[in-house]
């Protein structure tokens, strides 16, 4: 800003701005109280809400506080300056060009060049000077005010003025005889009925209730408003059992606790309501069932309860029924005294609680009371302080131990928790259990245990009761180590879980029955078959192995089946779940379970190839049964579907029986296919492409899991380098075919994919066979003396059969060389497989391109 005019009259213009920003703050922190106080008084006044008693009185208050603070501010407030203000803006801009213009030259004045350089300082000072803005009022007073009544001034006085005024004009005091008397506009009245909170009723306006009868819950609050001359209006009800009362009070409040009336007379209409109370039920609740014991450690009790308004709380005790105790062995002596359990049962966290249906799951499984009888009392209460209870006699859940052992410790540690007097008895048991604990102990640390045990119950002359909960601890954890580590246990719990299940499939059960028993079932198949791969690793099922044929699965077969099941449960198919569920049982009756791939080559970098390309065929096979569902699917949303499609059909049903046949050669892998597959359950497909069900991606999110099945091939090509010719040639051409596939898939030709996806893994099941017979020479030459079945490539122990009933190579090679239908079984095999062919075939509401699929595979077998 070169002109000083111009310079001048903006400095002086913002140097006004800060001077009146000053004027605001200085105020600001000097009146707040005074301010603040101004408002509670209009705010009292315009509210009206004070009673006149008590009004006059605080406003008076209110302004002498006022006043105070006036002369406080006052005395505190000085006017700003022209020097503050000018080093107010002076402080913001750098060098403070305002100081520094004021000043003069002390030396070389009169020197032309030194006068020169000081022309030039101040010529910048001016620049500087040119970029002045004013400085904005700091009005913050957090710190004098950190509870922020100034705010909480100005809303009471807005809401005061909103809702009254401040031209009001002050009811006159009453004065003896006086003629100035103010009084109201009236009679009028004015009344609501408020139910209790927690019934979620709404509050009814009497005035715009019509006289008569009227339901209200107990509990109810009325209350009445009398407007006009005191006397004119009176009030009379019955409902709440008050003692005498003014019946012409302004303002009545009172509860409803019986049925009876209220009526208000003097007016123009004299109303009269009969009320009637509802009564608020108790709450009730009850067992809803059998309690169970839950793996892997919780008592299962389902309980129920209802409650007109809501349960809000609820609890079970559970008390030792003593008469009902059979009193023998060690629970003949009386038992100590303990103390009843009181456990909180969980209500819903959403949603009704009218009526309730749970299931409580406690964790009680070490508490002496587990497995004797007990007095189980549940208790529920509603929001009006009511309570209902109900009391059962049970027997409360134990785990069970179906290992011998663990049975005998667990009922020594319940003879010393019932009382110490059983300690010799208990000693001298304990004693003859760990006789020969080589023959009755299969888990050394659980022998280790007990002898523990029984050294201190010898030892200490005193039992306490610490010490005898120290060695109930001990036993237990012994008798956990013996029951997990026992095979014939683990498989008792299987065949239990497994009647559950089936009798639930009876009966019909709920699906989240269904779900919670087949997840219990899960969980105990996975510990039977991980204590049976332990047992086979430690040989002590060397002998079975020799006798008689068994079938050998996977986990992940077991897995599709249970996954099987429980679609076939959602749709509805009762009976072909049934018949699934007992084909389970039967094969896990002679279960022998792979761990990897089966033992002998197991850990070598073959064998784990091996793994990875049997995986990327299941993979390769399962997004081609996906792309299939899709072309299915797009056919039926398209008319005219069978005369113009039979070339499409044709290549479909071809991938049907590629993909059949590239499953069968997956069980070396899988352990079979249990859902969907002829000869494994009945009625339920014939191959991937038969009875599967759900729909289908879409192309492009095939295309990309087709590309990342590529990377995942090229990756274990790399790790396979040095393999041979044959393995690279058939992995080389199974990469091409995948890139084709995905080409296919992203320009949606879903016919060309599945052939494309055909020839993959054909390409795949070359390479496997290829590498199959590198790594049979190989253990031709190191394991000669192993035995002719796998030196020669014949089935013995490194083999197993397929749900067909043929036997697949464990490593060595893929498929096998005997006859579908040979064995004394086979006939039936062929009729059974021939007359599911035909039966779907007969069944019009299947798609015409599977029923061409079917008509093929009839032509041809």
């Amino acid at each position: 800003m070169s002109d000083p005019t111009d310079l001048r009259a903006h400095v002086t213009r913002q140097l006004r701005l800060t001077r009146v920003g000053l004027w605001a703050e200085r105020i600001t922190r000097c009146f707040w109280p005074a301010w603040t106080t101004a408002f509670l008084a209009a705010a009292v006044w315009a509210s009206g809400v004070v009673p006149p008693l008590w009004e006059g009185s605080l406003l008076v208050a209110l302004g002498l506080l006022f006043l105070t603070c006036l002369i406080f501010g006052a005395r505190a407030f000085h006017a700003p300056t022209e020097g503050e203000v000018r080093d107010r803006l002076d402080a913001t801009l750098p060098d403070r060009p305002l100081q520094g213009l004021s000043d003069t030259q002390a030396v070389g004045a009169t020197d032309a060049a030194s006068a020169a350089v000081w022309e030039a300082h101040r010529e910048r000072l001016r620049n500087r000077l040119g970029e002045a803005q004013a400085v904005p009022p700091d009005l913050r007073v957090s710190r004098r005010d950190p509870y922020a009544l100034r705010y909480l001034a100005v809303m009471l006085a807005a809401v005061a003025i909103l809702f009254g005024t401040l031209w009001r004009v002050p009811a006159a005091p009453v004065l003896p005889g006086g003629e100035g008397q103010a009084i109201a506009e009236g009679p009028v009245w004015e009344g609501w009925l408020e139910p209790p909170r927690h019934t979620g009723l709404p509050t009814l306006y009497l005035n715009e209730v019509a006289s008569g009868p009227v339901e209200v819950p107990e509990g109810t609050r009325v209350t009445l408003r009398l407007y006009g001359e005191p006397g004119a209006l009176s009030v009379s009800e019955t409902v709440s059992g008050r003692g005498e009362t003014a019946p012409s009070d302004p303002l009545q409040e009172f509860d409803v606790t019986q049925s009876g009336t209220i009526a208000i007379s003097g007016g123009e209409d004299e109303p009269l309501w009969t009320l009637t109370v509802a009564p608020d039920a108790s709450p009730t609740i009850a067992l809803a069932g059998e309690p169970d014991f839950e793996i892997p450690g919780s008592q299962v009790i389902p309980w129920e309860a209802t409650d007109d308004f809501g349960i809000v709380a609820a609890r079970a005790t559970f008390t030792l029924d003593l008469a009902s105790v059979e009193r023998r062995y060690g629970l003949q002596p009386d038992p100590e005294a303990r103390e009843p359990v009181t456990v909180d049962l969980a209500l819903p966290i959403a949603g009704d609680r009218t009526e309730i249906k749970e299931v409580a799951r406690l964790d009680l499984s070490k508490h002496p009371f587990a497995g004797l009888p007990v007095t189980a009392q549940l208790e529920a209460d509603d929001a009006a302080g009511q309570t209902g209870t109900s009391s059962e006699t049970m027997i409360l859940p134990a785990r069970p131990f179906y290992d011998a052992v663990a049975g005998a410790l667990i009922e020594m540690r319940r003879d010393l928790l019932w009382s110490r007097e059983n300690r010799a008895r208990s000693a001298r048991l304990l004693r003859a259990i760990t006789w020969r604990g080589d023959d009755t102990f299969d888990n050394p640390s659980a022998f280790l245990i007990v002898r523990m045990a029984i050294r201190r119950l010898e030892g200490q002359p005193d039992l306490t009761a610490e010490a005898r909960d120290e060695l109930a601890e001990m036993l237990w954890e012994a008798a956990i180590r013996l029951e997990e580590n026992s095979l014939d246990s683990a498989l008792q719990r299987l065949r239990q879980a497994q009647e559950r299940l089936s009798e639930a499939i009876r009966q019909g059960a709920s699906p989240e029955e269904i779900a919670r028993l087949t997840e219990e079932m899960r969980r105990a198949m996975d510990d039977y078959t991980r204590q049976l791969a332990q047992q086979q690793q430690q040989g002590q099922q060397g002998q079975q192995q020799a006798q008689g044929e068994t079938q050998e699965i996977t986990p992940d077969m077991l897995d599709q089946m249970m996954e099987r099941i429980e679609e076939l449960m959602r749709q509805g198919r009762v009976a072909e779940a049934q018949e699934l569920l007992r084909q389970l049982q039967e094969m896990m009756e002679n279960l022998q379970v792979t761990q990897g791939q089966g033992g002998q080559g197991q850990g070598q970098p073959g064998e784990q190839a091996m793994d990875d390309l049997r995986d990327t065929l299941r993979d390769q096979q399962e997004l081609s049964d996906e792309a299939f569902r899709e072309l299915q699917e797009q056919f039926g949303q398209q008319q005219g579907q069978q005369q113009g499609q039979q070339g499409q059909q044709g290549q479909q049903g071809q991938q049907g029986q590629q993909g059949q046949q590239g499953q069968q050669g997956q069980q070396q892998g899988q352990g079979g296919q249990p859902s969907g597959r002829p000869g494994n359950e009945q009625g339920s497909g014939s191959g991937s492409q038969v009875g599967r069900e759900g729909g289908g991606r879409s192309p492009a999110e095939l295309a990309r899991r087709q590309e990342e099945l590529r990377r995942q091939l090229d990756a274990l090509r790399e790790g396979l380098g040095g393999n041979g010719e044959g393995v690279d040639d058939a992995l080389d051409r199974a990469g091409r075919a995948m890139d084709q596939a995905q080409r296919d898939l992203e320009s949606g030709n879903l016919g060309g994919a599945l052939d494309d996806q055909a020839q993959a893994m054909d390409a795949l099941r070359d390479g496997m066979q290829e590498l199959g017979r590198q790594q049979a020479g190989e253990q031709g030459e190191n394991d000669g003396a192993r035995g002719e079945g796998q030196a020669a490539g014949r089935p013995g122990d490194g083999f197993r059969r397929d749900p067909l009933g043929r036997q697949s190579g464990e490593g060595a090679r893929l498929g096998t060389e005997d006859s579908l239908l040979g064995g004394p079984d086979g006939a039936r095999r062929a009729q059974d497989l021939l007359d599911e062919i035909r039966r779907r075939l007969g069944e019009r509401a299947r798609p015409e391109d599977e029923r061409d699929y079917l008509r093929r595979l009839l032509e041809q077998f």
